[in-house]
């Protein structure tokens, strides 16, 4: 196959065909310049026999790259994953503690409701937490019986001796796809095409109902293995569950890998983790205020961004080190004005507000978004006073060379509640306050 004429992108994956894909199937412009889109169903696609292959776009594997290019700089990225030490008793005691604000997969409220029961301690556990907070395993009635059993409260059973292998790992709870597939070919005599035409009907049983074939085929062959007829009724609910959503173990364990990745960062190395976790935004479910808020809890000094030291994104000071918030949270501001902002100051120190405006090539909304944000204050002490220049009409290249040595103008110190509005308004969060004081 030649790729550049076989292959297009369809929601979120690659489909591969036989013949180019424009002689045998519409292709359009995607939003994104330079991406083709293909505007057929996905079951479509698989009845027509194309090759369709789904490829995730995580966010957390940038936030990842990052926050190890800070603390492994000398190893490549897949080098500096693979040199995360494993099985660390501290990353496992935070998770069961649900101290998994950012960690990817666990940092919504039902994951971190989950955690300290089901109290992972092992690598595996982290498999099963991904897959078991999903409406598969929910409705399919799994949860509560393997945490159950998990916590030693019911005894560990298996509906057949020939099932154990399958089952052992999961104390005969069925919570992935593999695992029902499996249960199909040794306890119902499916064969291997078969049990992978289950696992379609499964994916979309309530579009077409086919799964609904299966159940006395299902229950037929329980009966004939001599597996209990109840069972396979419920083996049935927990199948119709997956229809909803179910994980592949395959696919959960390739989460995991980042559950632990991200949780051994937070653990080992917040300030950096925090670093990368907004420098990588917009991702996952907290905003920079809560991952700041979350940093500083962890012993982190957050320091507010300034246009003498910080640039577009955030970065890391001192040996501790402390986290120095970027440019990119001051709204009004835009990555091209940060960035000239960057370039002038590669040339050396600005000696004041007007050196900076003429430049850094600033316009007058970036200044007043600047001195609102508090990120004038080492070239103009005092917010008000920065808002006071940034609004001069004797500001900026009409006016340059002009005498600007007026006497400075005694204004009153912005109020808390002044400060917290401006704060909240350009950066969305507050470095030294909260709105609840």
């Amino acid at each position: 196959l030649r790729f550049p004429r076989h292959l297009s992108i369809h929601v979120g994956g690659f489909v591969l065909s036989a013949e180019p894909l424009e002689r045998i199937a519409p292709v359009e412009p995607g939003r994104m310049t330079g991406r083709t889109v293909i505007p057929w169903d996905k079951d479509d696609l698989d009845a027509l026999g194309f090759f369709k292959v789904d490829i995730l776009g995580l966010g957390m594997l940038t936030c990842i790259r990052k926050a190890l290019g800070h603390v492994m700089p000398e190893h490549e990225p897949l080098k500096a994953l693979a040199a995360v030490p494993p099985e660390e008793r501290g990353v496992y005691d935070a998770l069961c503690r649900a101290d998994s604000v950012g960690v990817f997969q666990v940092e919504s409220r039902a994951q971190m409701s989950m955690l300290p029961r089901l109290k992972p301690r092992r690598f595996y556990d982290l498999v099963v937490e991904v897959a078991i907070v999903r409406p598969g395993p929910i409705q399919g009635g799994m949860v509560h019986p393997y945490l159950r059993r998990r916590a030693g409260r019911d005894p560990v059973t298996c509906p057949h001796p020939s099932l154990w292998p399958i089952l052992e790992r999961t104390l005969g709870v069925p919570l992935f796809q593999e695992q029902v597939m499996q249960i199909a070919i040794v306890g119902a005599g499916y064969s291997a095409g078969e049990a992978d035409q289950l696992r379609r009907d499964m994916a979309a049983w309530r579009k077409h109902g086919r799964l609904m074939q299966h159940r006395q085929r299902l229950l037929d062959g329980f009966a004939r293995t001599g597996i209990s007829e109840q069972f396979g009724e419920q083996l049935f609910k927990q199948i119709q569950g997956f229809g909803e959503y179910g994980f592949p173990e395959s696919h959960a364990a390739s989460f995991a890998l980042i559950v632990y990745a991200s949780a051994w960062l937070k653990v080992n190395h917040p300030a950096a983790f925090a670093c990368a976790l907004i420098n990588s935004q917009p991702m996952g479910f907290y905003s920079a205020s809560s991952i700041v808020r979350d940093a500083q809890a962890h012993g982190v000094e957050v320091i507010e961004p300034d246009v003498v030291h910080s640039g577009w994104d955030c970065s890391l000071e001192g040996g501790a080190p402390s986290l120095r918030l970027g440019l990119r949270l001051i709204k009004g501001l835009g990555r091209g004005a940060a960035r000239g902002i960057e370039q002038a100051r590669e040339q050396g120190a600005f000696t004041g507000l007007d050196d900076l405006i003429r430049r850094a090539g600033l316009k007058k909304n970036h200044v007043e978004a600047l001195a609102e944000a508090g990120a004038l204050e080492p070239l103009v002490p005092g917010r008000r006073h920065a808002l006071w220049k940034a609004r001069a009409p004797r500001s900026g290249p009409l006016f340059e060379g002009v005498p600007t040595n007026e006497a400075r103008v005694p204004l009153r110190p912005l109020h808390p509640r002044e400060q917290l509005v401006l704060d909240y308004g350009r950066l969305g969060l507050s470095v030294h306050d909260h709105p609840m004081r």
